[in-house]
């Protein structure tokens, strides 16, 4: 469905959200690398204890991501960044392995700039 273009953001404010989403992404990663719970999954998996001490920045980027994906699906694109940090997030069950070692994991791919690049012989980085 091509998108109305009466209804099209702007490109400079879609850049806009691009900028927020990879400034809060980076910044939510070191965190989370760093042991904080909460930036792939969801709060009702977490212990009480971490429950109360709430993320709400990885809450905003989390529904960031969606409507970028959202924007990018309605024009007929994809943003790869976006794209793998929401598959990390619906990654669920006993072969998770883990916020810590998954932030680590796109860190390090982000660094290289491998970020969108397909692994078929490799499998998954984590």
């Amino acid at each position: 469905m091509a998108i109305d273009p009466r209804d099209a953001m702007n490109p400079e404010q879609l850049e806009t959200l691009i900028q927020a989403f990879g400034d809060q992404l980076m910044a939510c990663l070191d965190e989370c690398a760093r042991g904080r719970k909460g930036l792939f999954g969801d709060v009702e998996l977490l212990s009480e204890e971490d429950s109360v001490k709430s993320w709400p920045e990885a809450a905003r980027l989390r529904e960031l991501a969606l409507a970028l994906q959202n924007l990018f699906d309605q024009q007929g694109e994809r943003y790869a960044l976006c794209d793998e940090f929401l598959d990390l997030c619906s990654m669920h069950g006993e072969s998770h392995p883990g916020e810590r070692k998954l932030a680590r994991a796109l860190l390090e791919r982000i660094e290289r700039g491998e970020v969108g690049a397909q692994e078929k012989e490799k499998g998954r980085p984590w």
